[in-house]
Parts: C-alpha cells; structure tokens; sequence
C-alpha cells in the first residue's frame, strides 16, 4: 500500500493546494478505507475556502460528496455513497431516525479529514452501496440529491395544495437548487421557476430544465404570487426574496446556509399566514431514496455535471470564486 497520496488540502482563506499527504489507516473499530472515484465540491466547501466557516480549520482535507470503492473489511470492493455525517445512535433523533438532527455528530471534509482526496476512511454505517452500472456523474450526486430530496418532502407535506396545482420558485440554481426543481418537475409541479444571478449558470440551467430561468434582479414580478419558495442559497438577500414571493398561505423552505443570522419580515409571514421551513441536510433513508432515484432516472442524464481531475483543484476553486464556472456541480476525479 502506498505510504503517501495526492490531496487537495484547504491551506487558509481563500488557498487550497495539491499535496502528498500521509495515507490514511483504518484503524478505528468499525472504520474502513475508501478508494475516493469522485468528489463534488459543495457551497459549504466554498464557504471554508472563502474563510466564513470556523469548523473548518487549515490545514484540512475539504469533500463531503463522494463516491468510493471500499479498500478494506469485510465489503471491499463495493461501490459505494456515503452519509458524510457520523451519528452517535444513541440520541433521541438518531432513535427517531432523524439522524440529521443528532447533536453528537461529526462530519468529514470538516472536524475530520474528507474526500477530496485519493482515499479516505469512514465508519461502514455511513456507506451505501450504489449500483455498479450507476454513471458517476450520477453517483457523486447522492448527497446534494438526497438534500434536495429532503426539502421537497418536507414541502409538500406542508403545502396546501399538491405539487401540480403550486406556483413554485427556486431561488439558487447551483446543483442543490437544480435538483430540487428537478425532483418538482418529476413530480409533477406546474408552474417553475429558477432564479439564478449568473448569466452563465443561467444558460447551463435552461439546457438541463425545462422551466422558467430567470434573472431575480430583473424578471422577477415584486407580486407575492408563489404557492412554494425553496432558498437554496440562504443569503441575507435570497432570504428577503423568498420572504417577498411567497404568496398568501404559501410555504417557504430554507435550504442554504450561506449566510448567518439576518432580519426575517416576520409581520409579513404572520400577516400572510406563511410557513418558513427550515430543512437541514438529510437522514440516512433520504440517501437510499436518492440512490434509487438516481438509478431509475428520476433527476434525468445529469450531463451538467462537470467533472475536472483532482489534480486541477486550485484552479477549480479560483474559477468557482471567480463565477467563472457555468456547471451547477463540479466533481474531482483523483483517477
């Protein structure tokens, strides 16, 4: 086994760098080795690299969205996704089955080391398996998809009307954005719509949707008229959008996490009689449910998803922060 492998490692603000790095060692009980096939970069990876998240402290190994071949124990050689959040099992919502809430959790690519990288290790209870025909570019999706996936179950099980009988907004086209429109139109939403700033995203969204895209700071109506409003950026200002467009008894669900503490209308969501969600990542079902989704097609060819190798990281992230990247998703190969 190798002694040494190529990782992208967050240095400090705004730096990461290609490195050889120790291999990690599966040495905790229950740990095992994963051979990293791909890695998305999150919103939250960019927040680290910005320096706006203190969980994050350089020098570390950044990636929570991966897809693996396990490297050691009893399953090696399964292909797999995995739950980038480790639970205690014991807690009240870990007991609930609402693992997303369990309070004793960690999380790799931030209190330990995580996927951008040749390999890494994990608890075996994190990992699901995938089919082995499932394309990568699919794969690598399970977890913003299983985000995605989450919100809209949540939605809809607030909402006063079924999906195709809602006006509903998305506001953030990056890939959790376009997969929750996605996972809507399969469902049978009727009037969608995404609004994304980027011109270029913007461009990349009407090739893979078949729905209203649009620029908010100019073909936005400033009429309250959406029955549903997902924030899947979670800005100060996406906030005060999605607050200002949601209809009389419509629901907003907030999924982003951009951004910290800011001013809600609150007269104008009790006036309104509106419903504000907060919906926090996903529970081990929801990423099962995706797999699932993903395999019978159900989020479409996913062709927007952009894949780069790993060895071309520092300039990836140059280019996210510098809005010079079209694709909702980029993906690291290392291979």
């Amino acid at each position: 086994m190798k002694k040494t492998m190529k990782a992208l490692v967050f240095t400090g603000t705004d730096e990461v760098k290609i490195q050889d790095v120790a291999m990690p060692s599966a040495d905790e009980p229950d740990e095992v080795l994963l051979a990293i096939e791909a890695s998305g970069i999150c919103g939250s990876d960019m927040h680290a690299f910005h320096g706006y998240d203190p969980r994050r402290v350089p020098p570390l190994i950044l990636g929570h969205e991966f897809v693996a071949v396990v490297s050691s124990g009893a399953r090696q050689g399964q292909r797999v996704v995995g739950n980038p959040f480790i639970v205690c099992g014991e807690c009240t919502y870990c007991i609930q089955g609402r693992e997303n809430l369990c309070r004793n959790r960690s999380m790799v690519g931030m209190s330990r080391p995580g996927s951008m990288a040749e390999y890494m290790t994990i608890h075996s209870s994190c990992l699901i398996p995938v089919p082995e025909d499932l394309e990568l570019r699919k794969a690598v999706l399970a977890e913003p998809g299983a985000t995605a996936l989450h919100a809209v179950n949540l939605a809809h099980r607030h909402a006063f009307r079924p999906p195709a009988e809602n006006r509903t907004l998305v506001i953030g086209g990056g890939a959790v954005g376009l997969l929750v429109a996605l996972l809507l139109r399969h469902r049978g939403a009727g009037e969608l719509t995404i609004c994304e700033t980027s011109e270029l995203r913007r461009d990349s969204l009407r090739s893979a949707i078949d729905c209203s895209v649009i620029d908010p700071r100019k073909d936005l109506s400033e009429q309250p008229v959406w029955d549903l409003v997902f924030d899947c950026v979670g800005s100060i200002p996406t906030r005060k959008l999605a607050v200002g467009s949601a209809a009389p008894g419509g629901t907003i669900v907030h999924v982003g996490l951009q951004a910290g503490p800011g001013e809600i209308d609150m007269r104008t969501l009790t006036l309104g009689e509106i419903s504000l969600l907060g919906s926090f990542t996903y529970t081990r079902a929801d990423l099962h449910a995706c797999v699932h989704a993903l395999a019978d097609g159900v989020f479409g060819s996913c062709s927007w998803v952009d894949t780069v190798s790993l060895s071309m990281g520092e300039r990836v992230f140059d280019d996210l922060a510098s809005g010079r990247v079209s694709a909702p998703k980029t993906a690291l190969l290392p291979k």
